[in-house]
């Protein structure tokens, strides 16, 4: 049998029980005949606790040593998953990302992935023991330094090893049983999804779905490796992330028929991190509105919807709007407030009070009325919709933060996702 690169969340490895319970799973996975390597994270919240011990000291932590001071949450992990390990009679070596080959940029608390030469792993396995790698985190090819990859940078760190050992797959485990049509913290009746395309849970984790990090899943599609999302407190079978084929021909088997077409709506996604900005009083003129994005890109902020709204005949000014990740809201705000001069607009308005709820589904490609129904469903709970974004399989919009829960579960139910079993199950806290 093949590799098989297995990931365990924070709420996974919380305590020393749960890290004895993940060792057992290890240890039958190895001895069904599997090469284990094995991703963790931080133990519970050990992450935000190092954070808030970084901020008492300095209210502006160096980014280097920061970096240094986060990556200490995983090697505890892998350290003590290995001694649970060793303690059932199978050799474990832990090995931190910089020592398992994980190359990064040089970018601080958010480094992307360069390249991973797992040769410490492969002798690891090639001896008979299974490999321990602390996730999020990497070494700088550049300064040599220690890195993290940013939040949820543990599942970024299992796809790249999984791609880079040519490993048959990559589970991730966490504290829930797969992936649902929507949040079961929102929707308790909401429905396990048994396979999902590399597509759709791109579009879920990018507007607000917190199982998968984005760019585990973007690294997967583009490796062609398939994500198997379980939980480490059942045996249930678990959600697979695959190429949209796959599903297809799943649904056919399943169903009994040689063809049939997707689910139009695969789930409901949402977000509470957003807030909006509205750059008042713009004069219509060729080139400021590239100024307000390049002011932004050149902060390293990304901006998500942008609406302009059509020049008042009279005064030939009009607004631009967009929607930005919250915790840039300041940094965004001081870009825009130098441009004022060169750019001539009346003023600045902030808003943090909105989120993000999207409806995912590869089958509204071919399915007129999608639109209107969500905004129908929408309209019937009493949410206000503020911004409308679409791709060719989301519709996106903002509303209310305090509407968030009222939308999703009416877009839930105006598309038939739930189901009448047995409600969805949170083991942990975290979902991740």
């Amino acid at each position: 049998m093949g590799i098989v690169v297995q990931k365990y969340g924070g709420s996974s490895v919380a305590d020393a029980t749960s890290i004895k319970r993940v060792a057992q799973r290890i240890v039958a996975t190895k001895k069904a005949g599997h090469d284990v390597v094995v991703v963790v994270s931080a133990m519970g919240d050990t992450t935000d606790e190092l954070i808030d011990l970084a901020n008492q000291v300095s209210p502006l932590p160096p980014g280097r040593e920061l970096d240094m001071l986060l990556t200490a949450g995983e090697r505890i992990s892998m350290a003590v998953l290995a001694m649970a390990i060793g303690n059932l009679g199978q050799e474990a070596r832990s090995f931190t990302g910089s020592q398992a080959g994980v190359i990064t940029d040089s970018e601080h608390g958010r480094a992307k992935i360069i390249d991973v030469t797992p040769s410490r792993i492969e002798a690891a396995l090639a001896e008979g023991a299974i490999a321990i790698v602390a996730g999020f985190q990497g070494v700088s090819q550049t300064t040599k330094d220690i890195t993290t990859l940013g939040r949820g940078g543990s599942d970024t760190t299992a796809v790249a090893l999984a791609a880079a050992l040519h490993a048959e797959v990559c589970e991730i485990y966490t504290d829930v049983d797969g992936i649902f049509t929507a949040d079961p913290r929102i929707v308790p009746n909401a429905r396990q999804i048994p396979r999902i395309s590399y597509e759709e849970m791109l579009e879920m984790a990018a507007n607000g779905a917190k199982i998968l990090h984005l760019r585990c899943v973007e690294y997967a599609r583009r490796n062609d490796m398939p994500i198997h999302v379980r939980s480490s407190f059942s045996d249930k079978v678990g959600t697979w992330v695959v190429k949209a084929d796959d599903v297809v021909v799943h649904q056919a088997e399943e169903n009994g028929v040689n063809t049939m077409e997707q689910a139009i709506i695969s789930g409901v996604a949402h977000d509470r991190s957003e807030a909006k900005i509205t750059v008042v009083g713009v004069p219509d003129k060729v080139g400021f509105a590239a100024a307000i994005l390049q002011a932004l890109a050149d902060a390293q902020i990304n901006i998500d919807m942008v609406v302009q709204n059509v020049s008042a005949a009279a005064t030939a000014l009009t607004d631009i709007s967009f929607t930005l990740p919250r915790a840039d809201g300041q940094t965004a705000m001081t870009a825009l407030a130098r441009l004022k001069d060169e750019v001539g607009y009346e003023r600045l308005q902030y808003d943090d009070s909105v989120g993000k709820v999207s409806i995912v589904g590869a089958g509204m490609r071919s399915s007129p009325g999608i639109t209107a129904k969500f905004f129908r469903s929408l309209a019937d709970a009493g949410v206000n919709i503020e911004m409308i974004s679409t791709s060719e399989i989301r519709i996106s919009v903002i509303v209310m933060e305090n509407q968030i829960d009222a939308a999703v579960n009416a877009a839930h139910t105006a598309f038939d996702l739930g189901t009448d079993e047995v409600e969805a199950v949170v083991y942990g806290g975290t979902g991740r």
